[in-house]
C-alpha cells in the first residue's frame, strides 16, 4: 500500500471509531480527542514511506510538537475525562431535532472533521511525491514561523487557562467574577488568538509543499483553506453563545479584532440622553 492509501484506511477506521463511540457514550467530542493525535500519525507515515526524507522528518517533528502541546492543553481542561464534551455540542444538541443532530453528528462531526484532519496533513503527500530535494533557507524560515505560531498559541491557551482557573476560584468563594470573559493579554488584540495561531501553523505547514516543489499552488492547499472556513464558522457560533451570556460582549466585539491580532479600537462612549424640562 502507498502512504496515501495507508492514511486513508487509518482515517476511515478513526472516523468509524469516533462515530460509534459517540453513539455508545452519548458524547460528541471524540473527534476533538483525536484531533491532536491523528495528524502526527499521518505525517510520520509519509516520512517513513519516503525513507525519512529530511524535509518530511522536519515536518513530522513540527507536527509532533504541535500535537504534544495541544494534547496537554486538552487533557488539563478535562477533555479526555468522561463528560469532557465540548460545551458547544450540548448547546447545539438542545436546539436541533434529534434526527437532525444525529445526521449532523455522522456527516459533520465524524466524517467531515476526520476528513479535514487528514487534509491538513496532505502537504506532506506533496513533499513525499518530490522527496529528495534538499532542505533550503525557506525550510528554515517556515520552521521558525511554525514554531513562532506554536509559541503564540501556547501563550494564548495559558492565558485562557489561568483566567478560567481564576473564575472558578471566584465562584468557589461565592463571588461573581468580573469581567466574565478574558479581555487582556493576547485577548486584548484578538478575540480568538488561539484560533488565529492554530490556522496559521497549518498555512506554514502547507508552505513546505511550496518549498519542496517551487510551485505556489497545489491541491493540498485545500486542508488549510477548509480549516480556515471551519474556524470562521466556529467563531460565529462561539460568539453567538458568548453574546447571550455577557451583556458587555458586543462592546468587546466592537473594539477587538475577531481573529487576526490587531490594534484595538477605542471603547465606545456611553450614550446619554438629555430630557428637556
Amino acid at each position: 500500500m502507498t502512504a496515501l492509501a495507508v492514511c486513508l484506511v487509518l482515517c476511515a477506521a478513526i472516523t468509524a471509531a469516533t462515530w460509534i463511540l459517540s453513539l455508545i457514550t452519548h458524547e460528541h467530542s471524540w473527534v476533538d480527542r483525536i484531533w491532536s493525535i491523528a495528524p502526527i500519525a499521518y505525517v510520520w507515515v509519509f516520512a517513513v514511506s519516503a525513507g525519512y526524507d529530511a524535509r518530511l522528518v522536519l515536518m513530522a517533528v513540527l507536527v509532533t510538537a504541535w500535537g504534544a502541546r495541544l494534547t496537554f492543553n486538552f487533557a488539563r481542561k478535562g477533555g479526555y475525562r468522561p463528560g469532557g464534551e465540548d460545551y458547544r455540542w450540548a448547546v447545539l444538541r438542545e436546539r436541533m431535532p434529534r434526527a437532525a443532530f444525529a445526521a449532523f453528528n455522522l456527516l459533520f462531526i465524524s466524517i467531515y472533521q476526520n476528513a479535514l484532519i487528514l487534509l491538513i496533513t496532505l502537504p506532506a503527500y506533496t513533499v513525499a511525491e518530490s522527496a529528495g530535494s534538499p532542505l533550503g533557507a525557506w525550510d528554515v524560515v517556515l520552521a521558525v514561523v511554525f514554531l513562532g505560531f506554536l509559541v503564540g498559541e501556547t501563550v494564548a491557551d495559558e492565558q485562557q487557562w489561568r483566567f478560567h482557573r481564576w473564575k472558578a476560584a471566584e465562584r468557589a468563594a461565592g463571588r461573581t467574577p468580573a469581567p466574565g470573559f478574558l479581555q487582556s493579554g493576547l485577548f486584548a488584540v484578538s478575540r480568538h488568538p488561539n484560533f488565529f495561531f492554530e490556522q496559521a501553523q497549518w498555512w506554514a505547514f502547507y508552505g513546505f509543499a511550496v518549498a519542496a516543489t517551487g510551485i505556489w499552488l497545489h491541491w493540498t492547499i485545500a486542508g488549510a483553506v477548509l480549516l480556515t472556513l471551519l474556524f470562521m464558522g466556529s467563531t460565529v457560533f462561539t460568539e453567538w453563545i458568548s453574546r447571550g451570556r455577557y451583556a458587555d460582549y458586543d462592546d468587546y466585539r466592537a473594539r477587538v479584532s475577531a481573529i487576526v491580532p490587531w490594534f484595538p479600537r477605542p471603547a465606545r462612549a456611553a450614550t446619554s440622553v438629555t430630557v428637556e424640562r
